[in-house]
């Protein structure tokens, strides 16, 4: 839908129909996969089915099956990296902004444009609210970069929502006036007519029936802690081979950058990891694994942990990020330390009743996990707020 269909008041902060109390609320969003990508549609959809009208600007490459219904979708390019286009996404969010009661952004870079768009904090200026979910990584010019970026949004943003403690407490450093935990719903469960777990064939292709059965599901990225997953896995074969510790088959599902580099180093050492590939079946898997582990150098509230926690399954996971804060005491966590991962890996494959006890903590975990409802109460409050 090209943006003339975009019509109203010129007023920040008004109802588009009069007396109607329906709001216009702009989504934004840049480049987004995973989590990111559905969490801005469960905003879209919910703000949308109370009856306001959203609208979701995002690279067509995020919208592309995206379902937002009954919000509507525009494409806009938000790329990973400042680019010439910035220019004209920030004209374009300018206009439609000053149409919108708010404007929610998600990430660093929409945040960004967004704040530059809308400009100061100011009376009768359009609101905005920017979650931020990931924490900037990489070398120190990416770093002076996402700095002043989060710089700019914490001086322009009415309200700053943050997916983990650290990117909270950042944000209040730098100065915004007003911070919250972002609540992150856990995904809809399966319908129990829909098979939970591969058939037992599927299986032994995953496990070799004489192992134990660890399970990783994430994708292959620098952010996934890959190279300390395999040193975790190396220290445990040792234990293997002396005697200490029963055969295990690690199965790490998933895809990215990193696989190949991981594939060299498994065969060259022999490492008792599986490469999967990306799996449609990754949470029949959790229900069939011993444990699950998330072996992550950073996280803001993992779906992976979530989707653990609700197949009861035992879970090991680094303690970063938004970790701790979704696990709800129902993980081992550990430090971001490859001895410190195979120790608690040990700890559970060695002993049934460690194990048992990781199980019965990760199910109970599960009924405290936020719901739908709970990301909606969140959105009324920090959305539709009136200045």
């Amino acid at each position: 839908m090209s943006t003339s269909a975009v019509s109203g008041s010129n007023e920040a902060g008004t109802p588009l129909v009069p007396g109607t109390g329906r709001l216009r609320i702009l989504q934004v969003s840049g480049s987004a996969a995973g989590g990111v990508r559905a969490h801005l549609a469960d905003c879209a959809r919910i703000l949308a089915s109370d009856g306001h009208d959203v609208i979701v600007e995002a690279p067509a490459s995020v919208l592309d099956g995206l379902d937002v219904a009954p919000a509507r979708a525009e494409p806009l390019e938000i790329g990973p990296r400042p680019s010439l286009g910035d220019t004209l996404a920030v004209a374009r969010l300018r206009r439609l902004g000053r149409r919108a009661h708010a404007v929610h952004a998600h990430g660093l870079r929409a945040g960004a444009l967004a704040a530059l768009a809308l400009g100061r904090r100011r009376r009768g200026r359009t609101r905005l609210v920017v979650t931020l979910h990931n924490l900037t990584v990489g070398g120190r010019l990416t770093t002076l970069v996402g700095e002043r970026l989060e710089r700019l949004i914490a001086s322009r943003a009415d309200l700053v929502l943050a997916v983990s403690p650290d990117l909270a407490e950042r944000a209040r450093d730098l100065g915004a006036p007003r911070v919250e935990l972002a609540v992150i719903p856990a995904a809809a469960q399966q319908s129990r007519s829909e098979p939970a777990s591969p058939a037992p064939a599927a299986l032994e292709d995953v496990w070799p029936q004489d192992s134990a059965r660890v399970l990783t599901v994430a994708r292959l990225a620098p952010q996934k802690g890959l190279p300390l997953l395999l040193d975790a896995a190396a220290i445990l074969a040792r234990d293997v081979e002396a005697g200490h510790l029963p055969a295990f088959t690690w199965a790490v599902a998933g895809d990215g950058p990193g696989k190949a580099e991981a594939a060299e180093r498994i065969a060259a050492e022999r490492l008792p990891v599986s490469l999967l590939g990306r799996r449609t079946d990754a949470t029949g898997l959790m229900e069939d694994a011993d444990v699950v582990v998330q072996t992550s150098l950073w996280e803001g509230q993992p779906l992976t942990i979530q989707e653990a926690l609700r197949a009861g399954v035992a879970i090991v996971a680094t303690d970063v990020g938004g970790t701790a804060v979704t696990a709800r005491g129902g993980a081992v966590l550990v430090a971001p330390e490859a001895h410190a991962i195979a120790e608690a890996l040990a700890s559970i494959l060695t002993d049934p009743r460690a194990r048992t006890r990781a199980a019965q903590s990760a199910r109970q975990a599960s009924g405290l996990l936020p719901g739908s409802e709970d990301l909606s109460a969140q959105l009324r409050q920090a959305v539709l707020a009136q200045h």
